[in-house]
């Protein structure tokens, strides 16, 4: 259904109401103009706001945190009000007697007091009585115009949403053009790396060959899959995977190689060992090694690179956490991703986190992605990560995977792309510091313990 009421009128009742939003139950024209109707949609829900729509252009109704019901009883609210929109401004008249603030009667719509009823007697006309439990004037509310084209019922409810995005986003074509140009051009600032690496960890399912694949079809300019991913309880992953993404079919490799990793697991000997991160870290492990949970990698294993150079090693770690899954994260997940982190920290790595299905998480993220950095919970849940794993809110990066799309979306690839920008600049301060502190060095001759 689609609601009559502009999102610019819902807003202004909103703003009345507190942190909430509208949620169409009872649209007139398509279930009906009678009280029967009304009752089947609308009984027992509450809060709820009325609004009546005349011939003359006229809006109007009422709000009650009364439950409707069909007892001929009148319902107590001190909160009650009707109102009518005089162009953008909402104009109020609040309930005067509370007790009689509202009535239940079967053959009839919303009815507030004896002085607003619409779908009045099942008929598509207003009854109107200005002075019986609330004061206005019939020009003012709907112009003596009594005749509806259209009366909807919504839902008042809660919502996280907040007043403003608490990060800036430019959600348009020409953003999404210049984040992949500033991809394909970056050069990082070590001539002796061409391409960057970023190892993914996370637990089982929680997105990490997804995300290469997205960041892949982005560039792809479609929908792939060319690392294994899907739904499991044990890891999909069974290889320490390079996977360097293309600019297009016939295109260049991206100044990024994306390691992928087997997922964590809880039980001991099962997905990735917390052993071998120290050599997946320092460049020992060749593409396509086998993991073996039991076996942890060492210096005689076959393929071990004993001599890797610094464009072997790993130069930021980006954690891929599942959103729905962070407040039920058992503490032996917790306790490896920290001994995980304090590796990567007496490394000086740099570390961030990517927090993926938020829209499975969220219902505002999932109805638009562009409600990402306006949703209250989605913050909370960035915060709560943050903290679990000892990192900054501002090393926390929401991400939406591709995973049952056939075509591309604008907003996701917007928040994809703001990914990898946030990972290369992380490389650039990794290199950064590295220069710092091996100025006096060739880079060549540096071994990392």
């Amino acid at each position: 259904m689609n609601p009559m009421l502009t999102r610019c009128q819902q807003k202004t009742i909103c703003s009345q109401l507190g942190r909430v939003k509208l949620r169409l139950l009872y649209k007139a024209s398509i279930h009906g103009f009678t009280g029967a109707d009304f009752h089947q949609r609308c009984d027992t829900h509450s809060p709820t706001v009325s609004v009546g729509f005349n011939t003359s252009g006229y809006v109007f109704g009422g709000y009650t945190k009364q439950p409707f019901s069909q007892s001929g009883q009148y319902g107590h609210d001190d909160q009650a009000f009707l109102f009518a929109f005089s162009g953008e401004k909402l104009l109020k008249y609040p309930v005067t007697a509370p007790v009689y603030a509202v009535r239940m009667v079967a053959n009839s719509g919303p009815y507030f007091g004896e002085a607003l009823v619409l779908v009045s007697q099942s008929k598509a006309v207003v009854y109107s009585n200005p002075g019986n439990y609330y004061n206005f004037t019939a020009a003012e509310m709907h112009g003596n115009d009594l005749n509806l084209t259209e009366c909807e019922v919504y839902q008042v409810e809660e919502t996280t949403e907040l007043e403003r995005p608490w990060r800036t986003v430019t959600w348009e074509s020409l953003k999404r053009q210049e984040l992949m140009a500033s991809i394909k051009t970056y050069k990082p600032t070590l001539s002796s790396v061409s391409q960057p690496r970023v190892l993914l960890i996370g637990s089982v399912g929680a997105g990490k060959s997804s995300f290469f694949n997205s960041i892949n079809s982005v560039f792809r300019g479609h929908v792939t899959s060319q690392a294994i991913s899907g739904c499991s309880s044990t890891s999909l992953t069974t290889q320490f995977r390079t996977y360097s993404v293309k600019a297009g079919r016939e295109g260049k490799p991206l100044p990024i190689i994306l390691c992928d990793t087997m997922g964590l697991e809880d039980n001991k000997g099962a997905g990735l060992d917390v052993d071998d991160i120290s050599s997946i870290l320092n460049g020992h492990l060749p593409d396509r090694y086998q993991f073996n949970p039991s076996a942890p990698l060492n210096s005689e294993t076959l393929a071990y690179r004993k001599s890797p150079g610094l464009k072997d090693k790993i130069h930021c770690v980006a954690y891929v956490i599942d959103a729905c899954k962070i407040s039920i994260m058992s503490t032996k997940m917790e306790e490896k991703l920290d001994a995980i982190r304090r590796k990567v920290n007496r490394m000086g790595i740099p570390q961030l986190v990517l927090l993926t299905k938020v829209d499975e998480a969220c219902p505002l993220v999932k109805e638009d992605v562009r409600n990402i950095y306006k949703s209250g919970y989605i913050k909370e849940l960035m915060q709560e990560v943050g903290a679990r794993l000892g990192v900054p809110l501002s090393c926390v990066v929401p991400v939406k995977n591709y995973s049952e799309e056939l075509e591309l979306d604008m907003n996701c690839d917007i928040l994809l792309l703001s990914a990898v920008i946030q990972m290369l600049r992380f490389v650039d301060n990794y290199f950064d510091e590295l220069s710092d502190r091996l100025s006096k060095v060739e880079i060549k001759d540096v071994e990392y313990r």
